[in-house]
């Protein structure tokens, strides 16, 4: 049993069990949070996409920690100028974990 889910501006495949990272979320270590599904594909079924069908599926998460991706380097030059600026970037994220996918009637 699997599900299409959208966070964070990204679509995700997750199925139960399923350990992902996405953007950072503001629910605390621990906590509990439901995704939104665009497409559940359940056991073998016929697979929902319908707005009407989508409203009886819920998809449950735990968020399991908050991190920070790795550093990011970006280095602007232009020659023959004395033009040059260095920065970096590193991306929020949130490990979370696929708790239940449940398809009601």
């Amino acid at each position: 049993m699997y599900a299409i889910v959208k966070t964070g501006g990204k679509q995700y495949r997750v199925e139960q069990g399923q350990k992902l990272l996405v953007e950072r979320l503001a629910v605390e270590a621990g906590g509990t949070l439901d995704l939104e599904p665009l497409f559940y594909g359940g056991d073998g079924d016929t697979p929902v996409f319908d707005k009407a069908g989508l409203g009886n599926v819920k998809v449950g998460a735990t968020v399991v920690e908050h991190l920070r991706g790795p550093k990011l380097t970006v280095f602007k030059f232009k020659p023959k100028r004395g033009y040059k600026r260095k920065t970096g970037h590193r991306q929020e994220l949130t490990r979370i974990e696929i708790t239940t996918i449940t398809a009601g009637s």
